[in-house]
């Protein structure tokens, strides 16, 4: 070969070494670099602007913990929280209580396994805005179900849950339950299926009934998957935000009020940046308050 092409050669294959080397680096680094900004820098931003006197616009001057104090002095921000313990307990134990009965339902592969599967998976395919704004409609006293019950010849029924401040928070509930159950029953299905048969039939022969063969031997073997389901819909609840401003914006008053719904507010309609991130802080420790000792839990489970 020429030593001009064989220098060509050389050139060609050094530029394959480096870009096999390098390529995926290359591609991933305009990702990385823009969630290192828009993520992780906007988290440090928050954090430093909740520990100064920011109002309707940002102030560099640190204020201790001034904005904490204010947070924890405004009657909103315990509406707020009273709302998320009760939509966090009551989303999570029905989502649950419905996603594991439905697995077990399916985990017997009966005839229409493929039309409640897809039916159940089917609002997974929403987002949490479109959720809303069909339960406002289903649930609203003057279109949803207690018009129909009443054109039923039920002229005193009523179900104004929505417009009921003590009974309005339990709509999002219905709401993010129907919305979020369809997932937990595709994890445990997952799981279900990951049993071996031997264990089942060896069950069966025990004399253990189908109650008993789940509660006590299959439930228990797919114990993770418990943990990961709680894990990912504690999370949802408490980020919650968009099913909440769509069906019931909030409302009525701040009756319906989240943590996420009352940093908004305050950041963008009450001009309070400074108690916003607070709040937003807070959220941000409660979330890795649950996530961390997951993590830690799986990563030392995985270094056994």
């Amino acid at each position: 070969m020429p030593p001009p092409a064989r220098a060509k050669s050389a050139r060609t294959l050094g530029i394959d070494r480096f870009l096999e080397r390098w390529l995926p680096q290359i591609v991933v680094s305009p990702l990385f670099a823009a969630s290192l900004i828009f993520v992780y820098g906007f988290i440090v931003w928050t954090v430093y602007i909740s520990f100064t006197r920011s109002g309707v616009l940002p102030s560099y001057n640190l204020a201790g913990l001034l904005q904490y104090e204010r947070l924890w002095s405004t009657p909103r921000w315990y509406v707020a929280l009273q709302n998320l313990f009760v939509f966090s307990g009551l989303f999570i134990a029905g989502c649950m209580a419905i996603g594991i009965l439905l697995a077990i339902l399916l985990d017997q592969r009966i005839r229409i396994e493929g039309v409640i599967r897809t039916i159940y998976l089917y609002p997974m395919a929403l987002s949490f805005i479109v959720t809303g704004t069909a339960w406002k409609w289903i649930l609203n006293p003057t279109l949803g179900i207690e018009k129909f019950v009443q054109e039923l010849g039920f002229p005193g029924f009523s179900f104004d849950w929505l417009i009921d401040p003590h009974m309005a928070i339990y709509t999002v509930v219905i709401a993010g339950v129907w919305q979020s159950s369809g997932y937990v029953m595709a994890l445990f299905l997952a799981g279900l299926r990951s049993v071996d048969d031997e264990i089942i039939r060896a069950a069966a022969i025990d004399g253990a009934g189908p109650v008993r063969t789940y509660a006590t031997i299959i439930l228990p073997i797919i114990r993770p998957v418990f943990l990961s389901s709680i894990i990912v819909l504690a999370h949802i609840a408490i980020k919650s935000y968009d099913l909440v401003v769509a069906l019931t914006n909030g409302g009525p008053g701040y009756a319906t009020d989240l943590p996420a719904t009352f940093m908004y507010s305050f950041a963008f309609q009450r001009s309070e940046l400074g108690v916003a991130a607070a709040s937003a802080v807070m959220m941000l420790v409660t979330i890795m308050a649950i996530i961390v000792p997951y993590l830690y839990s799986e990563l030392r489970g995985g270094r056994k």
